[in-house]
């Protein structure tokens, strides 16, 4: 894109952010001085990458109205979909049919955690009944309560949750609960050859010809725990990457900040990094080790001031 102007000062093209623990406060919303950050960085020419686990309709709930570009980008489901903010597709990955099939067998104990979901997005950037399949949803009310009530619209209740993937592939699965079962659920994809665990410091495990990666987000002070299972090769960081090449923007032009596990893989390949303080305590050792600055809390516009950072240079 030959409209990116290099920041006067700055290095950085591009800014690629998380959004829950990262681009929203502790009321889940965008504050005033972050919005305002970030259309400065418009101003200042700088290209503004959204990457977050939420799906695109999901994460657009909080974007629209910032009043940004349509033209930025939204990484969403972790890197397994690529769109404008305007909704325009650039690139989508989806599981194999018989991977996903095979998947809902192999966590038979996590059924009642598990949500699977399809990319329905319309030229409006919503989506439709049947973008989420649950088979179960009791267990899935009380871990995540608050996400099942806000998207109950676009939830579709399928027994058994096979059916639902007789006629379309997914985008992503999904396991949710306490910290200590969703470490078990890991631990027990993981152990089969054609699954891979990306971005989990010590933990990290690499299969060669893997079909599916493991990302998992963590919230110790809610004994919240997400694994996402995505296709192998999914990320936000191969995301992004693909993003800055196709803006002609080079990754040490890029800076990028999250809070979670599930974004230390844009954090490694960014030239620029930086960790949210809220991030869990364990990630700042492996921010410690690789060299990423730690940043303020989100719930003190910690992603606006290292966003002005960058912007001054």
């Amino acid at each position: 894109m030959e409209n990116l102007a290099r920041v006067a000062g700055s290095s950085v093209r591009m800014i690629a952010v998380d959004m829950d623990g990262t681009l929203l406060g502790a009321d889940g919303t965008v504050s005033a001085g972050t919005r305002a950050a970030l259309l400065a960085a418009e101003r200042a020419g700088v290209h503004l990458v959204v990457a977050t686990g939420r799906r695109h309709s999901y994460a657009m709930r909080q974007l629209r109205g910032l009043g940004l570009r349509e033209s930025h980008t939204l990484i969403s489901s972790n890197g397994t979909v690529t769109r404008t903010l305007g909704a325009e597709l650039l690139e989508r990955n989806l599981m194999q049919r018989s991977t996903a099939q095979w998947l809902c067998g192999h966590v038979e104990e996590f059924r009642n955690a598990l949500v699977v979901t399809f990319d329905r997005v319309g030229p409006d950037g919503d989506d439709t009944r049947g973008a989420l399949v649950v088979e179960q949803l009791d267990e899935l009310h009380a871990s995540i309560g608050k996400w099942m009530q806000a998207n109950e619209p676009y939830i579709a209740h399928v027994r058994p949750i096979e059916l639902a993937l007789t006629a379309e592939q997914p985008i992503q699965m999904m396991l949710c609960g306490t910290v200590e079962r969703m470490r078990r659920a890991e631990a027990r994809l993981l152990e089969h050859p054609g699954v891979s665990a990306v971005g989990v410091g010590e933990q990290e495990h690499a299969h060669e010809g893997a079909e599916i990666a493991l990302h998992r987000t963590e919230y110790p002070e809610r004994n919240l725990s997400i694994v996402d299972i995505l296709p192998a090769g999914c990320s936000k960081g191969t995301a992004l990457q693909r993003q800055a090449e196709r803006c002609g923007v080079a990754m040490r032009e890029v800076l990028a900040i999250g809070d979670n596990w599930n974004d230390v893989p844009m954090l490694q390949i960014a030239g620029r990094a930086v960790l949210m303080a809220n991030a869990p305590q364990p990630l700042h050792l492996v921010a410690r080790q690789r060299g990423w600055q730690l940043g303020g809390h989100h719930a003190e516009d910690g992603a606006a001031a290292a966003i002005e950072a960058a912007l001054r240079g």
